[in-house]
């Protein structure tokens, strides 16, 4: 092993969102006494790139590293471990780096491979197809050799065991971790292209637009709420016309306001009043958690790890079926009674502080790293 540890990073994809965002502010965190490399199975998709530190962070992006995708045949598998050996450490992310773990197993012994550590996040509209025989089988035997397989929390944790049989004592839980501090901050107003009018109640969320957000659901629960109560999406995504249709069929376009994304959530997340989500797949959904420390109470349905994120007593605010009337009738309570609202988000701030700073993930997840390097690698410096 080289004085300085060289991780190589499999993603998915290396969006500047999910995996990609967490394992850029991870790098960051980790700081210079790490040497990394990232590679995509979507060389299109390297938006995180801008999110990492040059001068916290040691990294490089490797440009003739073979393809992570297409059907495991023996040559690929074969051409992606060799690719593995310079390495001292493998962190593979999400199936589209399955190919990686499987080369891995494979030929871990004959090559003399470093340890390798798989994260799964989570599934989106194609949770079905995720959670197929198929690809059940492949990450079982796939994940043969894994040294650790790290989850966010306790539905995919449930789903590693039971599903995938990966024996208990190599899943490792590690919450994700946000600059917590930066969400409590008082927001800029001058961030939005729209000027929150005296009076007006904000039911706001973070979006990527995808069809498992079902934000058609909160439109139409918007002509049941008071008239001063507005929904403002940030984000860009697929499914933006059907979010703007569904506006129109109900009448309430004045009151859904798409926004488009925001390079940095933190500095307008605290003008909204309540957070919503119609989430039909998500585990551990990252938005609810910046939610929780700009200091906003949460209205959701009850799917994933949601209710065990949220402070106690806006546990009753999470719908068992995540219908417009439930959702409705939540965020309605919520606008008409502001100081719950307050209380509830004061709850889920201080929550977020202790249990989901990024400080605290970077240490799980330094202590990790560091026995999968036998002691090599000390932590953060």
């Amino acid at each position: 092993m080289t004085s300085t540890p060289r991780i190589l990073h499999c993603h998915s994809t290396f969006a500047a969102a999910g995996a990609g965002a967490r394992s850029a502010s991870l790098i960051n965190a980790l700081g210079k006494g790490l040497s990394h490399h990232v590679v995509s199975a979507d060389p299109e998709r390297m938006e995180a790139r801008a999110l990492i530190d040059r001068r916290k962070s040691e990294v490089g992006y490797p440009a003739d590293f073979p393809s992570l995708t297409g059907r495991p045949a023996p040559g690929k598998l074969i051409a992606i471990a060799q690719a593995l050996k310079p390495y001292d450490l493998i962190l593979s992310y999400g199936w589209g780096a399955m190919n990686v773990a499987m080369a891995h197993t494979v030929f871990a012994q004959q090559l003399g491979l470093p340890p390798l550590i798989h994260h799964e996040d989570g599934f989106d509209a194609g949770a079905v197809q995720e959670l197929s025989f198929r690809r059940n089988w492949y990450r079982r035997i796939a994940l043969g050799r894994a040294h650790s397989l790290v989850v966010p929390g306790e539905t995919l944790e449930k789903i590693a065991v039971d599903v995938w049989k990966q024996p208990r004592q190599r899943v490792v839980r590690v919450p994700p971790g946000i600059d917590t501090k930066a969400f409590a901050r008082k927001p800029d107003p001058g961030k939005l292209r729209l000027v929150k009018r005296e009076g007006e109640v904000w039911i706001g969320t973070l979006s990527d637009l995808g069809a498992n957000e079902q934000l058609p659901r909160l439109v139409e629960a918007v002509p049941d709420l008071p008239e001063n109560c507005h929904l403002v999406i940030l984000g860009e995504g697929p499914e933006k016309e059907a979010i703007q249709d569904a506006a129109v069929g109900r009448e309430v376009s004045h009151r859904v306001h798409l926004l488009g994304a925001i390079d940095d959530p933190s500095k307008v997340i605290g003008l909204f009043d309540i957070f919503a989500q119609a989430l039909t797949t998500e585990q551990f959904p990252l938005a609810v958690v910046k939610a929780m420390a700009a200091g906003l109470p949460i209205v959701a349905p009850d799917v994933g790890d949601i209710k065990g994120i949220l402070g106690e007593r806006n546990r009753e605010f999470i719908t068992a079926t995540g219908g417009a009337e439930a959702l409705a009738a939540m965020l309605g309570e919520f606008a008409r009674d502001p100081d719950l609202a307050k209380r509830i988000g004061r709850e889920n701030r201080e929550k977020a502080r202790k249990l989901f700073d990024i400080s605290r993930m970077a240490e799980r997840y330094a202590d990790l790293y560091s026995g999968a390097l036998d002691g090599a690698w000390k932590g953060p410096r």
